[in-house]
Order: C-alpha cells, then sequence, then structure tokens
C-alpha cells in the first residue's frame, strides 16, 4: 500500500496548526465575551487555553499510535466502538460545521466596514462560493494557509506594538462585571477559539518525525495562540470601552481604527475578510469529510459516500455541510452560532481524553504511541472535569444541544448503522460491568457449560483469529505470548512448571484493529519464526511437551477465551506486569480474564532472574489453601530448588493462636512432597518484610490480592504491592 511522503517539518505543522485556530476567535469572539466577564477577557482566553491543553495532549499519543487513522472521528470510534464513534462524527461535524458558518458570519461583518452590504445574504453568497470551490477541488490549502496565517500574525503584532502603550487603565476597572461565574461564562464561550489546534493530527503520516514534533508543534502553536489572544483581547479592553465593546463583532476593525484612523482600520478589515473566508473554506473541507468517513464506515447511508465523477470529491457530503451551514447563518444569531460550536467542541475533546484512559487501562495490544501524554492519569481527568463544567456554564441551550445530538447518533446506529457495522471498540471488548450495563449488552458466562470439543470446533475461533494450525485439544497449560514478554523463554519454563508433565500449549497473539483484515497477515513474520525456534530449543532441553502456533486476532481477550475453552487447559500463565486493572469503567484483559475463565491463572512478573533455586512462597489465607501449595511444590520439583513458605503475622498471638497457626501450616506442608522450611515472622508491615526476606530467593510465589478499594476502582490503577516491591520475580496465583 502507498504511503505518504512525511515532508512536513516541525515549523511547518506549527503554521498549519496556528492557522487552524487564528480566525474568528480573535477577529470575531472577544467583544461578545467581553458582555459576560468584563475587561477581564484575556483570562477567560488562558482558562479556555489550559482547559484545551489536555486534549492536546491526549491527542499527540492518540495521533503517534494511530498516524494513518485519519482523526479524532477514528480515535473514538476505535475507544468506545460505532454507537459512540456515530454520536461523535455527528458532533464533529456540526461543531466544524459551525465554526464555519461563525466565520462567514464576521467575513461579513468585517466585508460591511469596505461595501455596505446587507449582513446574511453576503455571507450566504460566499457560502455558495465555497461550496462550488471544494466541489471543484480549488483548495491549496496547505500553501495558501501559510501566507495567510503570516499575515494574520504581522497584522495582529502591528496591533499589539501600538495598542499595549496605549491602555487605558480605566477601562480595565472593574475586572469583572459578573463575578467568577462571567468569567467562567465567557471561558466555556471562548473555547471554541482553540478548536484547531488538534487538526495537525489527521496530517501525521505527513509530518516528518511525528513522535517528536506533533506534541511539539501542538504544544508550540497552543502557547503561541494562547499569548496572542490575551494580549490581542487585553489590548482591546484597554482600548476600547465594554460599552462600545460589548456588542462589536468587527473588534479588530474597531481597535485598528482607534489606534490609527481610517485607513489602518481599513486595512484590519481587509485581514478579517482574508483571514475569515479561508477559515470558512478550510472548515468546510474538513466538516464535509467527517460524514463522508462514517458512510465508507457504513454508519450513515452510503449516499453521503458518494464522490463526484469528475473532481473526485464528496459532492453529497459537501452540499449537506453547505446546505446546513445555510440554515444556521439564517435562523441563529452569532452568539448562538458561537455558544453551540463551543458545546459540541468541548463534548468531542471530553471524548477524547477518554480514549486515552481507555485505551491505556485496557493495555490492548494494539496501542503503541510512541509518545505518551505526561502526568496521565491526572491531566484527562482534569481535561474531562473541567469540559464537563464548561458544558454546564455553557447553559441549557448547549446541554439540551448535547443531548439532542446523542439521541440522534443513537436513532441513525441503530435504525441503519447497527444490521451493517460488526466493528467492537476496546471498551466493549475490556469494558467493566458498569460501562457494560451502560452502553452494551454483554453476554454473561457464569455457569456457562463447557462446549464439547469436535474436528469442527475451531471454526468459530477462526472467525475471530487466524491461527496457523490447529491447537492441542489436551493442553494442561496454555501460554498466550503478546510480544512485551521480557523472555518468553522463561514465561514458556514456568508454565511448564505447572504442567508438570501435561502438554503446554504456547500461543502468539498478534491483535489489531477492526480495519485491519486478518487474511492479510496470516504469514509468520520473522518474530514468530524467531520465538518458536526458541521456545522448540527449551522444550527440547527441558524435556517438557510444547506446541507453539500464531494467531492474529481483532478481539484478544475473546481469542484467549475461545483457546481456553477449546484446550480445555487447567492453567493459563500470562506476563504481567504487577497490576490487576480494577477500573470503574474499563479493565486490563488481565482483569476481564481472571474474572471470566474456568480455569486457574497464573501472572509471572519477570524480574530477570534466569536461574530458579530458591523459591520463596507467601500464602494469602483462601479456601484453595491445599491447591495453592500443590502447585507450589510442582514448581519446586520441577526446578529442583528449596521451597520456603514465610507466615506473617501483624498483632501479637497469644499461645491458642500459635497453635492454630502451626497446625495450620503443618497440614499445608503436609500438602507437598518437597521439603518445606518454614519461616514465622511477626511485622507491622508485611509487604515490606516479605520485600526484604525475597531479596534470597529467585521467586516469590503469592495468592490473589485482597479486594480493590474503592480508590483503586475509579482510578482503575490497582497494583500488588508484593510484586511491585519484590527483588526476585513473581508468580502470582489463582486457583478457582
Amino acid at each position: 500500500m502507498k504511503k505518504l511522503e512525511r515532508s512536513l517539518t516541525l515549523s511547518s505543522v506549527i503554521a498549519i496548526s496556528v492557522g487552524g485556530m487564528l480566525g474568528s476567535g480573535i477577529f470575531v469572539l472577544p467583544g461578545l465575551a467581553a458582555a459576560k466577564t468584563g475587561p477581564s477577557v484575556w483570562m477567560a482566553y488562558l482558562l479556555a487555553g489550559l482547559c484545551v491543553l489536555p486534549a492536546a495532549l491526549s491527542k499527540s499519543e492518540l495521533a503517534t499510535a494511530m498516524p494513518t487513522s485519519g482523526g479524532t472521528y477514528i480515535y473514538i470510534e476505535r475507544a468506545f466502538g460505532p454507537i459512540i464513534g456515530t454520536i461523535a462524527g455527528l458532533g464533529l461535524w456540526l461543531s466544524l460545521l459551525l465554526k464555519s458558518s461563525f466565520a462567514l458570519v464576521g467575513f461579513g461583518a468585517y466585508l460591511m466596514v469596505m461595501v455596505s452590504l446587507p449582513l446574511k445574504p453576503v455571507a450566504l453568497s460566499f457560502l455558495a462560493l465555497i461550496a462550488i470551490l471544494n466541489i471543484m477541488g480549488v483548495k491549496k490549502v496547505g500553501q495558501v494557509q501559510i501566507v495567510v496565517v503570516t499575515m494574520s500574525l504581522s497584522g495582529l503584532i502591528v496591533l499589539l506594538l501600538m495598542g499595549l502603550p496605549e491602555v487605558n487603565p480605566a477601562n480595565l476597572d472593574p475586572l469583572f462585571i459578573n463575578g467568577n461565574s462571567g468569567l467562567l461564562a465567557a471561558t466555556a464561550f471562548v473555547f471554541v477559539s482553540y478548536a484547531g489546534v488538534t487538526k495537525v493530527a489527521a496530517i501525521a503520516e505527513e509530518i516528518k518525525n511525528p513522535d517528536r514534533n506533533l506534541p511539539i508543534a501542538m504544544m508550540s502553536a497552543l502557547m503561541i495562540v494562547t499569548l496572542i489572544y490575551a494580549l490581542v483581547s487585553f489590548t482591546m479592553v484597554g482600548n476600547i470601552p465594554i460599552a462600545e465593546l460589548q456588542k462589536d463583532i468587527h473588534p479588530v476593525y474597531t481597535l485598528a481604527e482607534k489606534l490609527g484612523g481610517s485607513y489602518l482600520g481599513i486595512g484590519a478589515a481587509i485581514l478579517g475578510v482574508i483571514t475569515l473566508i479561508s477559515m470558512a473554506n478550510s472548515g468546510v473541507l474538513a466538516a464535509s469529510r467527517f460524514p463522508f468517513a462514517m458512510s465508507r464506515d457504513k454508519l450513515v447511508p452510503t449516499a453521503l459516500g458518494k464522490v463526484h465523477s469528475r473532481f473526485l470529491t464528496p459532492l453529497t457530503a459537501i452540499l449537506v455541510t453547505c446546505i446546513l451551514m445555510a440554515f444556521v447563518i439564517l435562523f441563529l444569531d452569532v452568539e448562538k452560532i458561537a455558544k453551540l460550536a463551543s458545546a459540541f467542541k468541548v463534548m468531542m475533546f471530553v471524548i477524547v481524553n477518554g480514549c486515552v484512559i481507555v485505551l491505556r487501562e485496557t493495555s490492548v495490544q494494539w496501542y503503541r504511541p510512541s509518545y505518551r501524554s505526561p502526568f496521565y492519569p491526572w491531566i484527562q481527568i482534569f481535561g474531562i472535569l473541567s469540559g464537563i463544567v464548561l458544558l454546564i456554564v455553557l447553559g441549557v441551550s448547549a446541554l439540551l444541544a448535547a443531548f439532542v445530538i446523542i439521541l440522534a447518533g443513537l436513532f441513525i446506529y441503530y435504525v441503519y448503522g447497527r444490521v451493517r457495522v460488526s466493528r467492537s471498540g476496546v471498551l466493549k471488548l475490556y469494558g467493566h460491568r458498569p460501562a457494560s450495563y451502560l452502553l452494551y449488552q454483554r453476554n454473561r458466562r457464569k455457569n456457562k457449560p463447557r462446549v464439547p470439543v469436535s474436528e469442527n470446533y475451531a471454526e468459530p475461533l477462526r472467525s475471530k483469529a487466524n491461527l496457523d494450525s490447529a491447537l492441542a485439544s489436551t493442553a494442561g497449560v496454555v501460554i498466550p505470548l503478546f510480544g512485551k514478554e521480557r523472555s518468553p523463554e522463561t514465561l514458556v519454563e514456568m508454565g511448564s512448571a505447572l504442567a508438570y508433565g501435561a502438554k503446554v500449549q504456547v500461543v502468539h497473539l498478534n491483535e489489531v484493529p477492526d480495519q485491519t483484515v486478518l487474511d492479510a497477515l496470516l504469514e509468520d513474520s520473522p518474530t514468530v519464526t524467531s520465538l518458536n525456534r526458541r521456545i522448540s530449543a527449551m522444550a527440547e532441553e527441558r524435556k517438557v511437551d510444547v506446541d507453539f502456533d500464531a494467531a492474529v486476532t481483532h478481539e484478544l481477550v475473546e481469542t484467549i477465551h475461545r483457546i481456553s475453552t477449546q484446550t480445555h487447559c487447567r492453567w493459563m500463565v500470562l506476563g504481567w506486569d504487577g497490576r490487576a486493572g480494577y477500573g470503574l469503567f474499563v479493565r486490563n484483559p488481565v482483569g476481564w480474564l481472571v474474572t471470566h475463565l474456568d480455569s486457574n491463572f497464573a501472572l509471572f512478573k519477570d524480574n530477570g532472574v534466569r536461574y530458579i533455586r530458591r523459591i520463596l512462597v507467601a500464602l494469602r489465607p483462601g479456601k484453595n489453601d491445599a491447591q495453592f501449595m500443590i502447585a507450589c511444590d510442582r514448581i519446586a520439583r520441577f526446578y529442583q530448588a528449596e521451597f520456603s513458605l514465610i507466615r506473617v503475622w501483624v498483632k501479637d498471638l497469644d499461645e491458642e493462636n500459635q497453635i492454630i497457626l502451626e497446625r495450620d501450616t503443618q497440614a499445608l506442608i503436609d500438602q507437598c512432597e518437597s521439603e518445606v522450611k518454614v519461616i514465622y515472622q511477626q511485622h507491622k508491615d508485611p509487604v515490606k518484610m516479605i520485600t526484604k526476606t525475597s531479596e534470597a530467593y529467585d521467586l516469590l510465589i503469592i495468592g490473589t490480592t485482597k479486594e480493590a478499594t474503592w480508590l483503586d476502582v475509579l482510578l482503575g490503577t490497582k497494583k500488588d504491592r508484593f510484586a511491585e516491591h519484590a527483588a526476585c520475580s513473581v508468580l502470582r496465583l489463582t486457583i478457582h
């Protein structure tokens, strides 16, 4: 498949990102925003830029993980599935559509300064021209945008140099005319000014060194534009009394005329006309691509995906977009347009922050961003919470519009898209119960009988994953490999220890997004071939029965579940990072599998210890202690290792409880064929005690963790403290 040339440098990407923001945000909005908060409007721009920051960081991460995916709609659709994808596609389409309509209204206002014409007919006339240009494909946007950005920045800098020394302190008092609520209202109102900061993510495939240049470009552009917005709006309120500014929709012209007379005012008006018409044109170009992309994904009627036979542009999508823009211009006033555009953009940025949380917490295998957002998950949580606050501040009309979009998206999906789309989002695959009940219907597997093995049983599995050969139906242990294991041979060896003579089935799994055709990835990669060779060598040396296979799948945990059922295994053994993933709405695949598999479960945290000579067992009392000790004994005999059992208690034990502890411990030792050394120890911090003791051992075996606290459940970052701090490798056993 042909790829786009990576030709865009850092400076070019910054220019494109700045160009995506400069426009109506400073040429039209400042006066209307000042009416809500007064001379403190510059603070509203600073706060809005701060609220946009999490989405910019999140989208930088998403773009480096999916550099060819085509933008926010695809990120959301992959993370949350086609239902939320449909809602997001509509929201993104409408936010750009409204912003472009707003730009045309502002364009008309600046044009009227030079020519006395009615506002709405002028805006509609140029909308028709833009529609024709987009259909004909006359859109050298990249080259024109750099010229327009240079002109806009130059003009605004000139006004700053002239206006800052002329600021009248009397115009800045009182700073707040409506208190904190007015400042918040203005912040929410101007939020749409920053909507273009993440547009460059859609062209990540054309950026040189995107994992470095893309986040730097977004952050640089955001800081530049935030500074420009704050300084220009401060200059405006310092030179123009609020009474004059609050109804003004061409404030840059007003400022220029006040500072330099009619000639400078006309120059600013020309600059406004050029900037806003360019912004409206690029907005139509971008907005029309959302229904076009949704049509290709079969979420909306195929008519919206129709391409003009001559010009090869999305004809129907462009026409529908421009018709809706015409209705917006005719029937909504400028403030309502800006408010709705901000509401839809806030909603989309909230979901973008949620995408990163879903993809990070589930550890979905194909999600491998080369850039990772700092301060995770706090920066995303801040973005989500601040977005919700801004939506509420925008008022009932904005919330009602968002609710209507959600209903419209659900209606379109269930009436049209549901029967045509078979894709699933990551949230559905790995969603915890609250998310599952809220968004999807999940088949419960509890008390569900195993499906008997037959010659044809592999077929359902191959519909989800392409396997190289038939799986062993009598494997005692199954070991999925995800490609992130520190030493696959050591993990397979540990599984062989638990199998203790039974067959071990190893499956290398490569999870790919739903959009990828599995048949195209059937041929073994060099990595798979190398793994097969190395694991075969280990099996021959250890004299264990190991079968190796490889699979490409759309649904990782579902495939593992089916493999477990097909092989009738007693143990599932996985590599582990020490995290179980008890998320409120999402959970790590490990957490999902532990609660859904019928087999016993072993998680191995490889800390680089190659030779297992001394094993320490830290028992967490439970109903399956005897089976737990038998498993530990098998591992000790497999490695011919010393076997120690540590019993730790926090409070002083009286003589009676000491006798009970020793009796129970002896009963456990009687289950083992190996010689077991028992370590009795009182310590106020068992984790610290066991961690210190583990320094003298090669492997620490522990049981299932205690139940998660409410904070663990909320944040989804539950870690096993023993696994996190142990000095040796750690094996966590879960006995069903």
